[in-house]
């Protein structure tokens, strides 16, 4: 039998079937994780590598001073000498101008107890990154002689080898840059019979 529904039970009826849908509804519904928002990894400046500095006596120095297939700038200097410390920006400038096309060593005249802290912390503040040596010797006069004949001992004194070993410049007193450049694109031809050198002690 057909049951005729009234309209409170068809409007009670409707009200369940409304409360009914809400609940499958709800049911369905998923709650909805918040947002974590990752924080972008932010990049670490590395710190410079610290600067090295390498003790050579009278014998040694013999041997990092043999050119090794291309032209060799040597410049001999300390921390207490005011013309040095003046003219390194100059050399820092001309090692990364010819950076690959010459080899370029600083050699310090400091006291050896400076090795690990005065001579490699101005080395630093200059953005150095030519192999940097400390001479150690009980007769400087012999391994100034043995550097150049010519050399009466002021500092800084600047020193280009050719690539064959000949010595091609020299210079005591600080380095006129546009000189120096002029030296070194020279050297990359045949080194002449003479070297050239400047014995001023100043530019």
């Amino acid at each position: 039998m057909k049951r005729c529904i009234s309209n409170g039970t068809k409007a009670a009826a409707t009200g369940w079937l409304f409360v009914l849908f809400l609940s499958f509804d709800t049911s369905g519904q998923t709650k909805s994780r918040p947002t974590v928002r990752t924080a972008k990894p932010v990049a670490v400046k590395k710190a410079a590598p610290p600067i090295k500095v390498t003790l050579v006596d009278e014998v040694s120095i013999r041997k990092i001073l043999e050119p090794n297939g291309k032209p060799l700038l040597v410049n001999f200097w300390a921390t207490w000498c005011d013309p040095c410390r003046e003219e390194f920006p100059d050399l820092v400038k001309l090692d990364n101008e010819f950076e690959g096309k010459i080899d370029f060593i600083t050699v310090s005249l400091d006291d050896p107890e400076e090795i690990a802290t005065t001579v490699p912390k101005f080395l630093a503040s200059m953005k150095a990154e030519m192999p940097a040596y400390l001479l150690k010797t009980a007769d400087e006069s012999a391994v100034i002689t043995a550097i150049s004949k010519d050399w009466q001992g002021g500092m800084p004194f600047t020193v280009l080898y050719g690539a064959d070993g000949k010595l091609t410049y020299f210079r005591q007193g600080k380095v006129v840059l546009e000189k120096l450049r002029a030296e070194i694109n020279k050297s990359f031809d045949n080194a002449p019979a003479q070297p050239v050198g400047d014995l001023s002690l100043h530019p």
